[in-house]
This record gives C-alpha cells, structure tokens and sequence, in this order.
C-alpha cells in the first residue's frame, strides 16, 4: 500500500488525511495538531519541517506533500518555512535508504502578480508583487528544480484562494463594503481533493497545476448573489482608488491592485472533477446557515 506523508496538517492537510485511502501520516508540531490528525484517522507524528532531526521521526514514504504554513506571518517567516524547510525536507527525505518518488508543494496563485484581470494558467510567467509572494515563486523552484535534483518528482498544486467550513466569510460579503476585483477560488475539499486526484492518478510529474474552480468571479457580482442568496440588501461597494484613499499599507495596496483569473483547464483536462466546481454549490451550505441563524 502506498504511504503518503502529509507534512503541515492544517486547513487543506487535515482534509487530505480524511480523504486519501491508504496508508496516511500526518505532520504537526503542536499537541493540538497531532490530536486533529487523530481524529481524521491518520497517524500522527510529531515533526518540525525546518528540523532535520525532527523530521526523523517520520516514517518512510512513497509521496511527501509539504501542506505546512508560516502562520500568516511575514515574508521572512514565509522564507523559514517554504523555502528554508522545503529545502531541509528534500534533503532528509532523498537522503533516506528508501527516498518517496513523489513530492507535492502546496503553493498559491499569489504568485501571478497583475495581469489586468486577463486569464492565466500553468505557462503563464510569474510576476509576484509582494516580499511574500516573491517567497512563493522561489518556492516553487525549490519544489520542482530542488527535488529534481535528489531523484525525486516534485509537483507543484496552485491553490486560489481557500474557502468551506470555518472559512465561508459571509459577513464580509454581505455587509460590505466591498472592493472591487476578481475572486479565484477553490473550496477546501477540492484543494484537498485535486492534491489526493494528482497522486492517485500519478498525474504532474515535475509540473505545476492550477487548482482553482470553474468560475473566477468579480467581487461586487459575487456579493450582490451572495446577498440576493441570504436575504439581504446588496452590500456597499468601493473602487480600488476609493479604498486606496482609506490609506492601506504597501502590501495591502499591490493586492488591491493586482487582478487576475485563473484556468483550470490543465486540472480538468487530467480528469479531476469537481465536487464543487463553482461557488454557487460551494456556498450551499454556508447560505442555509446563514438563513436558519436569521
């Protein structure tokens, strides 16, 4: 049976451990960590991806994805983790008597940069345009270059912005105000869905997949249908310029003004599909909350 080692069990990792049915250990630090990796029925290890020595407690493994997080933090805690402990994780794992085949990097599609709300994909050239996304793109190089050269397939899964259980954000959506620009998402269980597709159906050897749903959207149509949904009058609404105004910080500002929408023509075109291939279905149950609490 394959074993796969899920190293970062947070949002996305603890639903791959729930989802992929062979052999699962997942990764985390803390002891509350290692209880939620518990109930997903996984083994649990104690590891620190930037500790080498940490990571000796885990077991071999035929696929490694690296899922960990800086915790929302700043670029130079992004570069610690993503780049810093991607780079010791390769080196311990290939370095083993009996290195995995397979390497999955979770990374994002923060890494496009501007692109005047024009389509991008998997050829499209990165262009980030903060300190953190910077880290990202190097990331990624690490992921694919780094692991090519210990022996190893490395995979990068693009991951657009996150939603589902705990991460609906309704309020936001509804009450406004909002700012303009493009939503690109993925709900939770198809992130975690598209990683478990790649490694099932050995997809993406040494090559980056875009995992985002079908339909990008803009933010002021979505709230208007996420209001209409819920019950609620239409949310107050700000231009980019407008919100600028307000004085933002400078990484604040470069998302602000940075618009895009992502394909995921490459996913479907594998043969994944989608258990919810666009927010209409994947707000379903977050709507009904909404509307039952009224």
């Amino acid at each position: 049976m394959t074993r796969v080692a899920v190293l970062g069990c947070g949002y996305v990792g603890l639903e791959l451990c729930r989802q992929l049915d062979t052999d699962v250990v997942g990764v985390r630090r803390s002891d509350a960590g290692i209880r939620a990796i518990e109930e997903t029925g996984a083994t649990a290890v104690r590891a620190d991806v930037t500790d080498a020595d940490a990571l000796e407690a885990v077991p071999d493994a035929d696929v490694v994805v690296f899922a960990a997080s800086s915790g929302g933090r700043g670029a130079e805690a992004a570069r610690e983790v993503y780049v810093e402990g991607q780079r010791t994780t390769l080196e311990h794992f290939a370095g083993r008597a009996d290195p995995p085949e397979r390497y999955v990097y979770t990374s994002s599609t923060g890494v496009y940069g501007d692109h005047g709300g024009g389509w991008v994909d998997e050829e499209t050239t990165l262009s980030p345009v903060t300190e953190k996304t910077e880290v990202l793109a190097e990331a990624e190089t690490v992921a694919l270059e780094g692991a090519a050269d210990r022996g190893v397939d490395g995979t990068v899964a693009r991951f657009g912005g996150l939603y589902g259980p705990d991460r609906y954000r309704l309020e936001r959506y509804v009450e406004g105000p909002v700012t303009e620009g493009y939503l690109n998402m993925v709900h939770r269980d198809d992130a975690a869905g598209a990683v478990r597709f790649l490694i099932e159906a050995d997809a993406a050897r040494g090559e980056v997949v875009v995992v985002v749903d079908d339909e990008p959207v803009e933010k002021w149509a979505f709230a208007d249908w996420l209001a209409g949904q819920c019950g609620a009058p239409a949310p107050p609404k700000r231009t980019v310029e407008e919100r600028l105004e307000e004085g933002v910080s400078e990484a604040v500002r470069r998302r602000l003004t940075t618009s895009k929408r992502c394909s995921n023509d490459k996913l479907r075109g594998l043969g994944y599909d989608f258990r919810y291939p666009t927010y209409r279905e994947g707000y379903r149950a977050a709507i009904s909350a909404w509307s039952g609490a009224e």
